[in-house]
């Protein structure tokens, strides 16, 4: 008897303490799970629209959350295109022109190469965590998987191109499976899937991300990761202006 007590305790006390995390600690917690505290990525990016399709290859490396940078390796014409994100403050280098550009915070709602993705989805200039505030709605399931269903609202004044935010994250695995991203006016605007989830990276995680906008579901953006590494060292100028030029 004094055993199933006891068991009964750690077992209600085991589930309090899940219970007791906020929507802010499941965020965090997928959010860290697919950074890292550093990481590289080799990517491939294919856009879809009715009658063709065009492919993007590249390689990112990311050092937490302020530093990034994303190099195009394919096509050819678009090979050495290369982005450096560095805080809150965006670059692009064009090879064509030898010239870098400093983009704007006004750029951060227009397409990514041509694709659905926004600058801001693939350089995440806004931070999921700090920028946003975090609420539990409803639960719900993705394909079958029971997840936590959290809704992102922007702090006053935060540099944020999202009006809003909804995100489902898989209970078990605590990875992103569905976010939809709305406008200053509450209109969706795109719906991104994650898929084929499996381990990478030592990591389970998905490895497969497809934007669809909400204006037209024939046009949409896949995002593939085939190779991914966590825990990379980089040298202390490795996500700079300089460097930028220097990638391969």
């Amino acid at each position: 008897m004094k055993k199933i007590i006891i068991s009964l305790i750690i077992f209600f006390l085991c589930a309090a303490s899940i219970k007791a995390q906020t929507a802010t600690d499941i965020i965090r917690q997928v959010d860290e799970k697919a950074r890292g505290e550093s990481s590289f990525a080799e990517i491939s990016m294919e856009i879809i629209r009715p009658g063709w399709t065009r492919e993007i290859k590249m390689k990112s490396w990311a050092s937490g959350t302020e530093n990034a940078l994303i190099l195009v390796t394919e096509p050819a014409r678009d090979k050495g295109i290369v982005f450096l994100k560095r805080d809150r403050e965006l670059w692009n280098w064009q090879p064509s022109i030898d010239r870098v550009i400093k983009l704007p915070p006004s750029m951060m709602m227009q397409s990514w190469m041509g694709s659905d993705f926004t600058n801001d989805d693939l350089v995440k200039e806004s931070s999921i965590i700090e920028d946003y505030t975090h609420s539990f709605l409803e639960e719900d399931e993705v394909n079958g998987k029971p997840c936590y269903k959290i809704q992102l609202i922007p702090k006053e004044d935060a540099p944020v191109v999202w009006g809003k935010i909804v995100t489902w994250a898989d209970k078990k695995d605590l990875v992103q499976l569905k976010a939809e991203f709305y406008d200053e006016d509450d209109d969706l605007i795109s719906t991104m899937i994650g898929s084929d989830v499996k381990m990478i990276g030592g990591r389970i995680l998905p490895t497969k991300m497809t934007m669809i906008p909400a204006e037209d579901s024939e046009k949409t953006t896949v995002i593939t990761y085939s190779k991914l590494a966590f825990d990379i060292t980089f040298k202390q100028d490795y996500f700079s202006l300089q460097n930028m030029k220097r990638l391969r």
